[in-house]
């Protein structure tokens, strides 16, 4: 029976385990008596012819039996042990077989000691743990006396790989997920692929291979290179997170014995993913000894350097693409699209610090449909719309890694909302300068290439509670269609070594891919005076300090800090804010001019004198406070808002606030 070269793989392998089996069974009959063979039906079959040469069989690649003994170096008797157990499993003559070989209608599967007794060149070492059937788990020995009479039998992803059936092992299913090439990569990101494949190509048996080790903050850009470098080796690629990892170190046994087999299957490498500050010390030691225990390709994602005593690593500082390789993987990804968005991209360049996985993603999600340039007199407003869809896609992408570390708020107030002195007005529309020209500023004219720190833009909002702070951080947000995230430094600051700076960090990480308004509120709970060192605790302190306007200083975004007491600030750390800005308590003019604002067109009112309203002493926020509670009692009594809700509202925001609602400032309201 010969395969010639145009049968497909698979149906040759068929055939050629099916001949296999066949001289296998034909090996086997031989060991029962002709009278046992005469009553237990037809068990003998006609061997003539049934041998063959394994070099007249024509494959493209070995078939899936002899891969097996190459990989895993399985003596002949080894080989035959394996056929014994997957015959039991794919021939129903084989049962009846051993049945009668064992003189037991029970026993259907095959055991050791027929194994012995049955095929030439026994060795009892095929059994032991330290031989491929069992180190690898080709086989399982089930319940027995001893060890010779217990059942032998073959693991079902072996079955499926000598069937020539593509299958995960489904103990490794819920743990590893299989990571396909990408499409698109930036051309840094092509180079670092490149050397990955080399160190292994370049690595000896004798040395072993070097773990690559991929370090940054984007895991997306990370795997991506991993699943390109993995392809430019000849190999797939598999992703284990290790959050995922057992504690249990028989548990840990069990997967990587299990992880090298299907490795050896499949020709796949493995990428570790320890991206999301997977710091215990009871993980740290797992991944450690993951690291240094797997001998097939190994790659780590991380943030930083993972240990591994025993292993040599290769490192790789894996950054963002530059803005150049972004417009051109922008390019890549709008395809013909490209041409027409090509004057409105710049803006979406500059702020979005993407990926190609990422820019596909916003691409899909944003629908862009153009027409020729031609097909409409209104093309550029076209353009400008598909823009426009663009950029708010950008927005969406951006948000995940944010959304549980921070809160975002919706912008909706805009300039008229906000009533400050000229002064600060202009102050805040010179911070939405810095964030719109950046780009122009740092790249088109040369200011990053003088140095990376100080590029940050950071600003100061200072002034008491209900100012207007936070609105103006709306403002900002509004006017740069971006997102605002509220992240509560009372709430980040940690008694724990260590941890605020780690709690800092996942902030910035996450939202530099967006550039984000990030609103710092609370900075008192972080800043003041500087300390004197007296303590540990005093030095991490002012550590955590540095550490927060330093990676402000290199935020690709705007961060804003609030406070209500700057004079509690030392001056050293103002210095190394680009804007501050006051938000002083209002004057009785200003009071006015927000209280004419604080109703919405639609609310009915009846009878409000600003002039009077204005002579009491509270700040914007508590205003809008007053102004919705009344609301609330004019809607309940069916009425329009009057002074007298107004007046019942102040008296509950300032019994609120725990001070006493002065009768002079109130008089006349009623």
């Amino acid at each position: 029976m010969n395969a010639t070269a145009n049968t497909s793989w698979y149906e040759a392998n068929q055939s050629y385990l099916a001949a296999a089996l066949c001289e296998l069974r034909t090996e086997l009959e031989k060991i029962i008596p002709q009278s046992e063979s005469q009553s237990g039906g037809d068990i003998h079959s006609n061997g003539s012819g049934l041998a063959f040469e394994r070099s007249e069989w024509n494959f493209p690649q070995p078939p899936a039996i002899e891969n097996i003994c190459a990989l895993f170096e399985l003596s002949s008797f080894e080989r035959k042990i394996l056929l014994m157990c997957a015959g039991a499993e794919m021939d129903a003559r084989f049962p009846a077989l051993y049945a009668t070989a064992q003189k037991d209608a029970r026993r259907v599967q095959p055991t050791f000691s027929l194994a012995l007794t049955s095929l030439p060149e026994p060795h009892w070492s095929a059994i032991s743990p330290a031989r491929p059937l069992r180190r690898w788990q080709l086989v399982e020995i089930a319940g027995g006396e001893t060890l010779a009479t217990s059942s032998l039998r073959i693991q079902e992803r072996v079955l499926h790989y000598l069937a020539g059936v593509e299958s995960m092992d489904e103990r490794l299913q819920p743990l590893l997920r299989p990571v396909a090439q990408p499409e698109l990569l930036a051309a840094s990101h092509v180079t670092t692929a490149e050397q990955i494949a080399a160190a292994w190509s370049q690595a000896s048996r004798e040395s072993g291979l070097p773990i690559v080790q991929l370090c940054g903050n984007v895991a997306a850009d990370k795997r991506a290179i991993a699943a390109a470098g993995a392809a430019m080796a000849g190999l797939r690629l598999h992703a284990l997170s290790a959050w995922t990892l057992p504690h249990a170190a028989s548990d840990i046994e069990t997967l990587l014995r299990l992880w090298e087999r299907e490795a050896l299957f499949g020709s796949s490498a493995l990428l570790l993913e320890c991206d999301d500050d997977y710091q215990g010390d009871i993980s740290a030691a797992l991944i450690s000894r993951l690291m240094e225990s797997v001998r097939t390709p190994l790659i780590v994602s991380a943030q930083s350097p993972r240990k591994a005593a025993y292993r040599s690593a290769v490192l790789f500082d894996v950054d963002s693409p530059t803005k150049s390789e972004q417009a051109e993987l922008w390019r890549k990804t709008l395809q013909s699209r490209y041409l027409q968005l090509n004057g409105q991209l710049e803006a979406v360049v500059s702020q979005f610090n993407f990926g190609a996985a990422a820019m596909q993603s916003a691409v899909w999600q944003a629908g862009i449909d153009l027409p020729p340039d031609s097909a409409e007199e209104n093309g550029q407003g076209e353009r400008e719309a598909a823009a426009k869809q663009l950029w708010n896609a950008c927005r969406v992408q951006a948000r995940p890694r944010l959304e549980g570390l921070a809160q975002r708020i919706k912008p909706a107030a805009a300039w008229d909302d906000l009533v400050l002195d000229e002064n600060q007005k202009r102050m805040l529309n010179h911070i939405a300068v810095h964030v719109r020209q950046r780009s122009m500023v740092y790249q088109s004219w040369g200011f990053a290439s003088k140095g990376s720190r100080g590029l940050g833009i950071s600003a100061l909002f200072a002034g008491p509670s209900g100012t207007g702070k936070t609105m103006a951080a709306e403002i900002l947000a509004n006017e740069l269609r971006l997102d605002l995230y509220r992240i509560d430094l009372s709430q980040v600051v940690s008694k724990y070594i260590g941890e605020t700076e780690k709690n800092l960090r996942r902030v910035f990480d996450a939202a530099d891919e967006g550039a984000a308004v990030l609103l710092f509120d609370e900075a008192d709970a972080l800043f003041g005076k500087r300390s004197d060192v007296k303590d540990s605790h005093d030095r991490y302190a002012n550590i955590e300090i540095s550490y927060l306007l330093q990676r402000m200083e290199s935020y690709r975004g705007l961060a804003i800090l609030t406070t209500n007491r700057r004079n509690a600030l030392d001056q050293a750390f103002l210095r190394r804010i680009r804007f501050v800005v006051e938000f002083p308590f209002p004057e009785v003019a200003q009071r006015a001019e927000i209280w004419r604002r604080v109703f919405p067109e639609s609310t009915p009112t009846d009878g409000l004198k600003v002039e009077r309203l204005a002579r009491l002493h509270a700040a914007g926020g508590h205003i809008r406070n007053i102004a919705m509670g009344a609301a609330f009692l004019a809607a309940d009594a069916g009425e329009p808002v009057r002074m007298s809700h107004l007046l019942v509202s102040a008296r509950s925001e300032f019994a609120k606030l725990e001070k006493p609602l002065p009768d002079a400032e109130v008089a006349g309201w009623v």
